[in-house]
């Protein structure tokens, strides 16, 4: 990836001001409920850099961003995940990628989303509407990957995604994600948390593995999973919490969970980052058609550009490097 570079100076100061991007994953309930907090404001403006977006494009892009930023976790080894959301609003959708190496790529369908009038809220159904994700996995050693599609009303890409999990993986997960912008629009902070419910078998020393999985939850189990569900959704908004610059994100999971004693198991970087390369490219175009490579000869000026649409950058290649 070309990276772009921030050029706001108000902004670099204020991104200076932040604690760090990173992603923290943490346990709770003695083990019956994981899940992930992630501070990604620098990683949604270098976002927004790369593929020069407006604040509706920011706002749905860095929404499924942040989100599948938080698959990482789940991944098991070496695991590469697609997620695409195709809706019939004038958005169009999205294509998001995450790697379990820690990066995340992706785009709009349409990165030049039509307003007719000015935003009142951050409903989302009138730029995707209703429509259809699909979650696409890979592992190391898989030929293809495997892919589950699931209906979703495309009002709120968090909401979205907990859908996906409890239809397609049968999991209780819940998302929540925010992006903050100033007065002049800039994003000022920006973070995604889940907390998912694991599966009694196997989770925990106490519960363990005699546990039958198809048993009904007790009363006291569900007591505690709906305290566990209360106390998320007592979340204020992620973004606007880490733009005021005193936030601590092991504050956030502790002041929320304390009573469900979280423990912080990992923190770890994630990048708004593509591994796309010149040679890559070169060699695409290399094995071009023959009549498409003489149209690109004498039609196209020096030197061809090409662009990753997974992260904005753009490639200047001189026609001595493939003809």
């Amino acid at each position: 990836m070309i990276k772009a570079q921030i050029e706001d100076k108000e902004l670099l100061l204020h991104l200076d001001s932040l604690e760090e991007d990173k992603l923290r994953i943490f346990t709770m309930a003695d083990g019956r409920v994981r899940g992930a907090l992630f501070h990604g404001t620098r990683f949604v403006n270098q976002m927004r850099a790369q593929h020069k977006l407006g604040i509706l494009e920011t706002y749905i892009l860095g929404q499924a961003c942040l989100c599948s930023a938080l698959t990482i976790p789940m991944m098991k080894d070496l695991e590469h995940t697609g997620v695409l959301f195709e809706g019939t609003g004038s958005a169009e959708g999205y294509s998001v990628e995450a790697d379990s190496t820690g990066y995340v790529r992706g785009y709009l369908l349409n990165d030049k989303i039509p307003l007719s009038k000015p935003l009142e809220n951050w409903n989302l159904k009138p730029f995707l509407g209703v429509g259809n994700i699909t979650f696409s996995r890979i592992h190391k050693d898989d030929k293809f990957p495997q892919r589950s599609t699931v209906d979703v009303d495309g009002e709120n890409i968090a909401k979205d995604f907990a859908t996906y999990f409890a239809q397609s993986e049968q999991i209780n997960t819940a998302f929540n994600s925010g992006i903050q912008f100033d007065k002049q629009g800039r994003v000022t902070g920006a973070a995604a948390m889940y907390i998912q419910v694991m599966p009694k078998t196997g989770g925990t020393a106490k519960l363990g593995s005699q546990v039958d999985s198809h048993i009904e939850e007790d009363s006291d189990e569900e007591k505690l999973l709906c305290r566990v569900e209360n106390a998320f959704r007592a979340c204020p908004s992620l973004g606007l919490l880490y733009s005021e610059k005193q936030v601590d994100s092991e504050d956030i999971i502790i002041g929320l969970f304390r009573e469900f004693k979280p423990v912080i198991t990992l923190k770890r970087d994630i990048k708004f980052d593509c591994p796309c390369k010149e040679e890559d490219f070169i060699s695409y175009v290399k094995h071009l058609p023959k009549e498409q490579l003489e149209q690109i000869k004498n039609d196209s000026m020096q030197p061809l550009e090409v662009k990753c649409e997974n992260c904005g950058s753009i490639y200047k290649i001189p026609f001595d490097k493939i003809f």
